[in-house]
């Protein structure tokens, strides 16, 4: 992990540098593809979805959440990536939906630098390394 300095143009140049973001997530979809066949089952997906903490702080406070609530938000996340319902998500969909993530991150950030902490291999860590090259 590391502190790092980003807003919300940090991100938008990343998602539109298509290549750069592309081999991003082709990276990021081939690690997480347990079994290698080419698309994304909930258990392989649910260790990411974990990775989010999003019913897991308060405020940087962490707390114990219901497990049968965090099963919910969880397969709800999952259904989002699953633009067709069929149960996995290939490359284009997680791709799609990373994307859709992102941009919304990016609006959300604003212009103003923010600091955050990122995990080395994260996507918005990616968008900072780029940045500064």
């Amino acid at each position: 992990m590391s502190v790092e300095v980003l807003d919300g143009a940090t991100i938008l140049n990343f998602v539109d540098d298509k290549e750069a973001f592309h081999v991003s997530i082709c990276d990021r979809f081939a690690y997480l593809d347990a079994d290698r066949d080419g698309l994304l089952s909930y258990t392989e997906m649910l260790r990411e979805l974990q990775s989010l903490r999003v019913l897991e702080t308060h405020f940087g406070i962490d707390v114990k959440p219901d497990p049968s609530e965090l099963a919910k938000v969880y397969g709800s996340l999952f259904d989002q990536f699953d633009h067709d319902s069929n149960g996995t998500v290939d490359l284009e969909e997680f791709e799609a939906e990373t994307k859709m993530m992102m941009l919304a991150m990016a609006s959300g950030l604003g212009v103003l630098p923010v600091q955050m902490v990122l995990e080395k291999d994260s996507l918005l860590k990616k968008a900072v390394d780029r940045e500064s090259k």
